[in-house]
């Protein structure tokens, strides 16, 4: 990975991303730091992403992390005002955080339906909210939710996650919405089956079903969701706002 700096004159932007430990939240972080940003890690615990940081610097590039859990949300929004007063700016935040729960309606208890949109949702906007006041200030901002195709066309077995992602869809579009003329874009980039650890586990009969429905017959890597990432987050993208975006081969064009 090779960063790039910003042109003469030109700030560096500050990046947010929230689980930013591994899978597709690493990718999102290390693409962003490629090309040029300086970029928070934020997770629960500083091991991982020291080791995100250290990747990062090792590359030239610029990093900094904040562990906290982004389901306290007195926490994050704490968090998130530290990170712009420390930083003096913060341009870009990706939402990426998120748990599941799976199981089917029936027997899903309140708590797990709870739980999974207080982390994957209601951080979500605790981020937002707390993220915009810093990029009203500097008159630019890209919110970037990482949603689901779960939440365009539900799952089964993922009511409380289904639920918590469509709810990101209504989200994503109220902020669009109320920011958008003050500089700040708000999309959503809703993956569908990507090879991460949560998706270890797949049994080769379901992968084969999988397969079949996605168009490029591949499943997708966590690379493919960080371009998304980087385009709609970048200076680029300023009149792209509103949208959700599906990474997913294919899959939902069905």
């Amino acid at each position: 990975m090779t960063s790039s700096t910003p042109q003469s004159g030109q700030p560096r932007r500050v990046a947010v991303v929230t689980g930013a430990s591994r899978g597709i939240g690493k990718s999102i972080a290390l693409r962003l730091a490629r090309d040029g940003r300086r970029v928070i890690l934020v997770s629960r615990s500083t091991g991982p992403l020291g080791e995100v940081k250290a990747q990062i610097e090792a590359a030239g590039g610029s990093a900094g992390v904040a562990a906290v859990d982004v389901g306290d949300g007195a926490a994050l929004q704490a968090a998130i005002e530290k990170i712009a007063a420390d930083e003096g700016r913060l341009d870009i935040l990706v939402n990426n955080a998120g748990i599941t729960k799976d199981g089917l309606a029936l027997r899903m208890s309140d708590e797990d339906f709870m739980e999974v949109l207080r982390v994957n949702l209601l951080s979500a906007f605790v981020a937002s909210r707390a993220a915009s006041r810093a990029m009203m200030k500097g008159k630019f901002g890209r919110i970037v939710n990482i949603g689901s195709t779960s939440g365009v066309v539900g799952n089964a077995g993922q009511a409380n996650y289904a639920a918590a992602k469509s709810g990101l869809i209504g989200l994503t579009k109220t902020f669009a919405r109320e920011f958008g003329s003050k500089g700040i874009t708000a999309n959503l980039i809703a993956p569908g089956w990507v090879e991460t650890d949560m998706t270890a586990g797949l049994g080769e009969e379901i992968k084969t079903r999988v397969l079949e429905s996605i168009a490029v017959k591949r499943l997708g890597q966590p690379e493919d969701i960080a371009d998304a990432v980087a385009y709609v987050s970048g200076d680029g993208a300023g009149y792209l706002t509103g949208q959700v975006i599906c990474v997913d081969g294919g899959m939902t064009m069905w």
